[in-house]
């Protein structure tokens, strides 16, 4: 539907574009992403025709932009540009109604019921329609957002240019508003091209993405194409992490702060204690932790890690509830607090500390031999699991990356393995030799201060720290529970 060819132009004879170039279909919506004074705000001038071209040309429906009249050009493209102060005072229905402008053969002369109902559907998607007998510089700015985009749906145009759209809104109005967006591009075979200031929102919602570094194109393509560390982080001179989207295939950034001012935080062995209710680790600094843990289990950053001793005729319904009312009543937070549990004593923990040129790495392990099972031969076992569970925590004063706590993760469990081998330790059902028991728990936590450790597999000294020590104070709490 819009073609660019080798645009170029910008102010006073300097070039802020230089040979730009890319198509957007119909039904999609292209995001355009880059640092300010890279030229975006410019390109969708240009395309717009507010801006005279230097060179190359703008092709909408094969035909150039110099070959529409103004009011045909306003029924194929409806632009929204930045938000800035009106020196009017118009209504916003008269606001959403110039929208219908380019429909009209006098000054709304001939205005029509299907005039009317496309201000009033745009008032009414748009959520401002309480507010249409008032002025419109009566209203905050992202209420008054919400009018200008009303004001470009109401226009009904093939093609819809938006300069940073969700400015002003806040999290539910931008949501809102993209929503709508896409909505309209899936329905009604919209296109949509958009600068975005929030690379996560642009990956999220745009089709493609167009990333423009210095006033000339960068990458142009799919959000898991563009969005990548070392495209972003160079075109916005900073460092940066992606990751994907909890519940979307797309691509998020995470913006990553200079790590050498994150100061000296390191965890010491004073910081465990072990008593007959639990064993804990309080920390000032929360910790990156990835866990299978009864509460909240998965990633984040807390500052709390319990191992809490039940009995072994231990029986709730809803253990996470159970759970968090046990902390809160021994003042732990919720949202700050790993947990889980085993029916061993927990005050015959097995606490170590292991020395590694990087830093100190602590190993936690309690084990319930109870109910181990061979996880080959799980599925010959039919009861409920009985009492018997093997909870190991490592804690690594380090910085480690993604990879690295999934390698830490794997080492951990096949040190604890091999333990539960070396002690001879079997499947009650199968008599085969157990690798575990239907209820482990196992945490890894790292300061994410300090020496950077990219990797945790056994041919590295934390991966061997950490098999060592796994299987050492496995071992340990093995005999002890024997």
């Amino acid at each position: 539907m819009l073609k660019v060819e080798f645009l170029s132009g910008g102010y006073n004879g300097i070039d802020v574009l230089k040979n730009v170039s890319f198509e957007v279909d119909k039904g999609e919506i292209l995001g355009v992403l880059g640092p300010n004074g890279s030229g975006k705000s410019t390109l969708l001038k240009m395309i717009s025709g507010i801006l005279p071209i230097g060179g190359g040309e703008v092709l909408l429906n094969e035909k150039p932009l110099a070959d529409y009249t103004k009011k045909d050009l306003a029924r194929k493209m409806a632009v929204l540009p930045q938000l800035h102060e009106h020196a009017f005072s118009y209504s916003v229905r008269e606001t959403v109604s110039l929208g219908r402008y380019p429909y009209q053969t006098g000054w709304f002369s001939s205005w029509s019921k299907d005039d009317e109902s496309a201000v009033r559907e745009a008032m009414e998607v748009m959520g401002v329609e309480e507010f249409e007998d008032l002025p419109i510089d009566r209203l905050s700015g992202g209420e008054r957002q919400r009018v200008f985009v009303a004001q470009a749906l109401a226009q009904q145009a093939p093609l819809l240019l938006l300069d940073e759209p969700t400015n002003h809104l806040d999290i539910a109005h931008q949501k809102h508003l993209l929503d709508t967006i896409r909505q309209e591009v899936d329905s009604r075979g919209m296109t949509v091209v958009s600068i975005f200031h929030d690379i996560n929102l642009a990956s999220l919602y745009c089709d493609r993405l167009l990333l423009i570094e210095n006033g000339e194109v960068k990458i142009v393509g799919e959000p898991h194409r563009v969005v990548k560390e070392d495209q972003i982080g160079s075109a916005y001179e900073v460092k940066i992490g992606t990751h994907p989207h909890p519940e979307q295939p797309k691509p998020q950034v995470t913006l990553l702060p200079d790590m050498s001012l994150a100061g000296n935080k390191n965890v010491k062995r004073d910081m465990f204690q072990a008593s007959e209710r639990f064993v804990t680790l309080h920390s000032e600094f929360p910790l990156k932790t990835v866990s299978s843990a009864v509460l909240n289990p998965g990633s984040g950053w807390f500052r709390n890690f319990i191992n809490r001793h039940v009995e072994g005729t231990y029986d709730h319904s809803n253990p996470r509830k159970e759970m968090i009312e046990f902390l809160e009543a021994h003042g732990y937070p919720e949202t700050d607090t790993v947990a889980m549990m085993t029916a061993v004593k927990t005050d015959e923990a097995i606490i170590s500390e292991y020395e590694g040129s990087f830093g100190k790495l602590f190993v936690i392990v309690t084990a319930g031999i109870g109910h181990a099972v061979d996880v080959s031969e799980a599925y010959r076992h039919n009861e409920t699991p009985g009492v018997g569970t093997i909870n190991t925590w490592v804690i690594i004063n380090g910085r480690l990356s993604d990879e690295a706590f999934i390698q830490a993760m794997i080492t951990a469990t096949e040190a604890k393995t091999k333990a539960l081998v070396a002690e001879g330790v079997k499947d009650p059902i199968t008599g085969t030799l157990a690798t575990g028991t239907s209820t482990d728990s196992l945490l890894v936590a790292a300061t994410q201060a300090g020496v950077e450790l990219p990797f945790a597999g056994p041919a590295t000294e934390l991966g061997k720290l950490i098999g060592r020590g796994v299987f050492e104070c496995t071992v340990k709490a093995i005999r002890l529970n024997k």
